[in-house]
């Protein structure tokens, strides 16, 4: 029986939040399924950092 591992990572933006995510698991984009929990929001006079992006990843 195979067993699914979960990590969820934030990041400034999704794409940030991604490139940590393959850093620290070190495993290919195509063994791990991506869900975004929350997307990155701007904050006042549209600066970013307001809330970070938070994803989920998915190993296979």
């Amino acid at each position: 029986m195979s067993r699914t591992r979960v990590i969820e990572i934030e990041g400034k933006t999704i794409k940030e939040a991604i490139q940590k995510a393959l850093k620290e698991i070190k495993l290919p984009l195509n063994r791990i399924k991506i869900q975004i929990l929350r997307e990155e929001e701007k904050g006042l006079f549209k600066l970013s950092g307001a809330k970070s992006a938070k994803i989920r990843i998915l190993i296979k």
